[in-house]
C-alpha cells in the first residue's frame, strides 16, 4: 500500500512541470490591514473572469499566474470589508492590498468563513482557522476569551477534565499535539490547572488547527498540529490597550520604531488573587505571569526580519508543604526573503525551554527537570502556476533533556541529592508538497516528508538482560522493573539509536458544485519525542523523554472522509467527517509505575499499539445578529498492549481497553448574539461522556491491612461533564474609534455550578466503618468583572 501511494506521488509530481502555451504574467504581494500595516494571513482573494481563488500565506503574501488582460480581484476575511479592485496585467505586476476593519455590527457578516471557492474546493480538510476577529465574538470568561477554550468548541476536540491542563484530539494524548507559537514549539498551553492558556489573545493575530490531512510541511506529533501567529504591531502610530479584573490584568503597548519600516509590540498578563489570600491570612496560593514580545524591521519589499518572545511562569503553592512551578521560554529569528514574484522563502532560528518543579515537604523532595530544543528550519513557498503550488524545505532540532534534579528539600530531608542522566537527541527532516488543481472539479494537496531521528550522548545507557528493561514475573503475576546488568559510555554526539521513517501526505477535494464538496485525506506522522505521565493532567509530573532502542517512535496512520456544503448564500455551512487512525508503538504503563525520580523510564513501559474512529459535525451560522455553531463529535478510542511472549498477559490480558481520553460523545454550542452597538452576549454549552477511569471492585485483608482490588484498566468512567459560562460586553461609546475607548465584560463561569468531577477518591468511613466514595471537583460557580480599554 505504501509503495502505491508513494508511486502516485512520484508520477503526481512529474506531471506537475508542464508548459503553458499562453503568455502569462504574475500577479502578487501582501494583503495588510490598512490601519496599522499588519499582515493578514488566509485572506481570500478571487478572480472570477479567471475563476482563480486562493489565500495569502502565514505572512500575508499571495501570487497568481494569469494571461494578459483586465482582471477584478476580490479581497475578503473575516471581519473586514470586502475588497474589490479592477487591475490590468500586461506584465509582472506588484499589487498589495490594504484591507479595513468592518464597523457595522448589526444585520452584517459577524462570523464568516472565506468565500465559498476557498472553503469548498480547496484539498484541506480536518483543519479548522479561527481569525482573533471570531474568537473575540466567543463569550469571554473572566473578563478575556480565550484561544485553548475556543478551540475547545470544535469537534473532534476535548479537554481531559476539569483542571486538566492541554487538550486532546481525537482520542489522542495532550503531547501528541504539535503547538507553535511563532513556529517555536510550546510544552504545556495552560495557567492555573488549565482555567487559562498560554496564549494572551490580544497579541494573537491568527490560528489554525490541523486535525487530520496535515501538511508535509509539519511533523513530530500524531495527534494535531496547533499554528498560531502574533502579531506584528503597528508601525504608524502608538496604540495601548488592556483589561483589569477580579482575577487578572493585562497590557499590551504597540507602535512604530521607525515608521513604515519598523514596529514593536509589548504584551504582558499576570494573576493576583494570591495576594487576596495573603490578606485573609490563608496560606495557599496560586499565581502566574507571561510576556509576549514581537519586533520587526522591513529592510526592503522583498526583505523582511522578525524576533519574537514569549516568557511565562506559573506559581502553585499548598500551605508550603507542595510547591509546584513550571513555565515556558520561546524565542525566533526569522527571515522573510522573496525570491522573485513567484518564490517566497521563510528561514527560522528558533529556541523552546519549558521547565518544571516540585517540592514536597512531607517527602523532603526538591526536583527539577527541563527539556530544551534549538531548531533551524528554512521553508519555500513556489506559485509554480495556478493550478500548482510547491512547498519545500529542511529543518533540524537539537534536544538536550533533563529528566531530574533532585535535591533535599525542607529542614529534615532524608532525600539524597542526585542528577538523572541528561539525554541528548537531533531530529532532522525534509519534505516537499504541491496543492494542484487537476480540473475545475477536482484538487489535490499531496506531499512527501522524511523523517531523521538520532540519540546521541553523552550518556551512560543501562543494559538488560535479553534486551527487556520489563520483566515479568510468573509467580507473583505483575510486571516489574528489569535489574540493569550493566552500563554502556556513549561519547558526547556518539550515537546511541537512529530511527527513520517517510511519511506520505495525501488529500483530495472534488467540488460537487459551488457549494457542496467530498473531501479525503491520508497521512503518516511519527513522533519521537514523548510525555511520560500517568496523571491526566500534564503538571506537575512532566517528564518529557525521547526515543530510544526501548522506547521506540510511535507511527499514526490517518485517513479521513467528509462532506461540506455552504448554504442559503453562506448564511449557514455544515461540515461532517469521519475518521480512523492506528497507532503503532503506542506507550503504556505497568501497574504501579512510579514515576517521579526513576532513572530508567524504560523499566515501566511497554510497547502498544492505539486506534480511534469517529463521526464528527459542526453546523455553523454566519451571518447576522446571533451567529456560533454546533458542533458534536461520536468517537471512540482505545489501546492495547500484548504479551511479548505466550507466558505473558500482558496489559489488561492483551485485550483492547478505553483510552485515558476517550469519550464517546462530545457536544459544544456556542453562541454570540449583537442586542445593539452598546450590548452583546454570548453563551457556551459543553457536555462530554465521563473520562475513562479504573475503580476498585473489591477488597482483602493483607497482613491486617485492607487493600483495594481492581477490575479491568479504565473499564469505569467518570460522571459525565457538562457546564454552561455567560458572558455580557457592554461598550459605552460604540463609536468612539480614537482616544479613550473602554468597555465592561461581566461573566460567569459554570453558571449552575455542577460539581464536575476531577477525580473520586475512594475511602472507609472511620464512623461507619463502610465504604464510601467522595467525587472532587476543582471549579464551581466563578462570576467575574473586567473593564477593558484600548487608546
Amino acid at each position: 500500500m505504501k509503495s502505491r501511494i508513494l508511486s502516485v506521488m512520484v508520477l503526481l509530481f512529474a506531471s506537475a512541470f508542464h508548459a503553458y502555451s499562453q503568455e502569462k504574467v504574475t500577479l502578487s504581494g501582501t494583503v495588510i490591514n490598512k490601519f496599522n500595516t499588519e499582515t493578514l494571513i488566509g485572506v481570500s482573494i478571487y478572480i472570477p473572469e479567471a475563476k482563480v481563488g486562493l489565500t495569502t500565506n502565514s505572512y500575508g503574501f499571495y501570487s497568481t499566474t494569469l494571461p494578459k488582460g483586465n482582471y477584478t480581484v476580490i479581497v475578503s476575511y473575516v471581519g473586514y470589508d470586502r475588497l474589490e479592485e479592477r487591475v490590468t496585467l500586461t506584465e509582472n505586476t506588484k499589487r498589495n492590498f490594504g484591507m479595513t476593519e468592518s464597523s457595522k455590527t448589526l444585520d452584517e457578516v459577524l462570523i464568516k468563513t472565506n468565500t465559498p471557492q476557498a472553503n469548498i474546493r480547496k484539498p484541506e480538510m480536518s483543519t479548522n482557522k479561527l481569525s482573533i476577529a471570531t474568537i473575540k465574538k466567543m463569550p469571554a470568561v473572566l473578563g478575556e476569551v480565550d484561544v485553548l477554550k475556543s478551540i475547545l468548541q470544535l469537534p473532534g476536540v476535548a479537554n481531559a477534565q476539569e483542571g486538566a491542563t492541554g487538550f486532546n484530539v481525537r482520542g489522542g494524548s495532550v503531547d501528541g499535539n504539535l503547538v507553535l507559537l511563532d513556529e517555536a514549539v510550546v510544552y504545556n498551553t495552560s495557567h492555573l490547572f488549565g482555567f487559562f492558556s498560554v496564549f494572551n489573545a490580544d497579541v494573537i493575530k491568527d490560528l489554525k488547527l490541523y486535525k487530520g490531512g496535515i501538511p508535509a510541511n509539519f511533523g513530530g506529533r500524531i495527534s494535531s498540529v496547533l499554528d498560531i501567529y502574533q502579531k506584528e504591531g503597528n508601525n504608524q502610530e502608538f496604540h495601548v490597550n488592556g483589561g483589569i479584573g477580579l482575577v487578572s490584568s493585562r497590557l499590551l503597548v504597540e507602535g512604530p520604531i521607525v515608521k513604515d519600516k519598523s514596529s514593536f509590540v509589548l504584551a504582558g498578563r499576570g494573576s493576583y488573587a494570591h495576594l487576596f489570600l495573603k490578606i485573609a491570612n490563608d496560606p495557599n496560593s496560586a499565581y502566574f505571569y507571561d510576556l509576549n514580545t514581537k519586533f520587526n524591521y522591513k529592510f526592503n519589499d522583498k526583505n523582511n526580519v522578525y524576533v519574537s518572545g514569549y516568557f511565562g511562569n506559573d506559581n502553585l503553592n499548598f500551605n508550603n508543604s507542595f510547591i509546584n512551578t513550571y513555565g515556558n521560554k520561546l524565542f525566533n529569528l526569522r527571515w522573510n526573503h522573496i525570491f522573485s514574484d513567484k518564490i517566497f522563502s521563510n528561514a527560522s532560528a528558533i529556541y523552546s525551554d519549558y521547565d518544571y518543579r516540585i517540592k514536597v515537604k512531607s517527602a523532603g523532595l526538591d526536583w527539577k527537570a527541563e527539556v530544551k530544543n534549538y531548531n533551524f528550519k528554512y521553508d519555500f513557498k513556489h506559485y509554480v502556476s495556478n493550478d500548482l503550488t510547491l512547498n519545500y524545505g529542511v529543518n533540524t532540532i537539537y534536544y538536550n533533556f533533563n529528566p531530574g534534579t533532585i535535591r533535599p528539600f525542607g529542614t529534615i530531608s532524608t532525600v539524597n541529592p542526585d542528577q538523572l542522566a541528561k539525554k541528548y537527541a537531533y531530529e532532522n527532516s525534509a519534505y516537499i508538497s504541491a496543492e494542484q488543481n487537476l480540473s475545475e472539479k477536482l484538487s489535490l494537496n499531496y506531499g512527501l516528508r522524511y523523517s531523521n531521528f538520532q540519540r546521541v550522548g553523552a550518556q551512560e545507557v543501562y543494559t538488560y538482560a535479553n534486551d527487556q528493561p520489563v520483566v515479568y514475573n510468573k509467580e507473583l503475576q505483575i510486571y516489574e522493573e528489569a535489574t540493569p546488568t550493566g552500563t554502556i559510555n556513549y561519547a558526547k554526539n556518539k550515537k546511541i539509536a537512529s530511527f527513520g521513517n517517510l511519511e506520505p501526505r495525501l488529500a483530495i477535494a472534488y467540488s460537487l458544485n459551488n457549494n457542496q464538496s467530498i473531501k479525503a485525506s491520508y497521512n503518516r506522522m511519527s513522533q519521537y519525542v514523548h510525555l511520560i505521565s500517568n496523571t491526566a493532567s500534564a503538571s506537575p509530573l512532566d517528564i518529557w523523554a525521547p526515543t530510544d532502542k526501548y522506547l521506540k517512535p510511535e507511527i499514526l496512520d490517518q485517513v479521513a472522509l467528509g462532506y461540506f456544503h455552504n448554504f442559503k448564500d453562506g448564511k449557514y455551512s455544515l461540515e461532517t467527517e469521519t475518521f480512523y487512525k492506528k497507532i503503532k508503538n503506542k506507550a503504556d504503563y505497568i501497574d504501579g509505575a512510579d514515576l517521579l525520580g526513576i532513572d530508567a523510564v524504560e523499566s515501566v513501559l511497554l510497547n502498544g499499539e492505539g486506534r480511534a474512529y469517529g463521526l464528527e459535525m459542526m453546523l455553523k451560522k454566519n451571518t447576522g445578529r446571533l451567529t456560533g455553531w454546533v458542533s458534536y463529535t461520536l468517537s471512540k478510542a482505545q489501546q492495547r498492549t500484548p504479551g511479548r511472549n505466550a507466558d505473558e498477559p500482558g496489559i489488561n490480558n492483551g485485550e483492547w481497553y478505553r483510552a485515558n481520553y476517550d469519550k464517546l460523545h462530545n457536544l459544544s454550542v456556542t453562541g454570540a448574539y449583537s442586542v445593539s452597538p452598546k450590548w452583546s452576549f454570548g453563551a457556551i454549552l459543553n457536555f462530554q461522556s465521563g473520562k475513562a477511569a479504573t475503580f476498585p471492585n473489591g477488597k482483602y485483608l493483607y497482613q491486617g491491612v485492607t487493600v483495594a482490588s481492581y477490575g479491568a484498566r479504565n473499564e469505569n468512567s467518570l460522571s459525565a461533564y457538562h457546564r454552561l459560562d455567560v458572558s455580557a460586553t457592554y461598550t459605552p461609546k460604540p463609536d468612539k474609534k480614537k482616544g479613550w475607548q473602554g468597555e465592561w465584560n461581566f461573566s460567569i463561569y459554570n453558571l449552575y455550578n455542577r460539581n464536575n468531577a476531577a477525580s473520586y477518591s475512594f475511602r472507609q468511613n472511620e464512623e461507619t466503618g463502610r465504604n464510601e466514595t467522595k467525587r472532587i471537583s476543582i471549579f464551581g460557580i466563578v462570576p467575574s468583572v473586567t473593564y477593558n480599554v484600548k487608546f
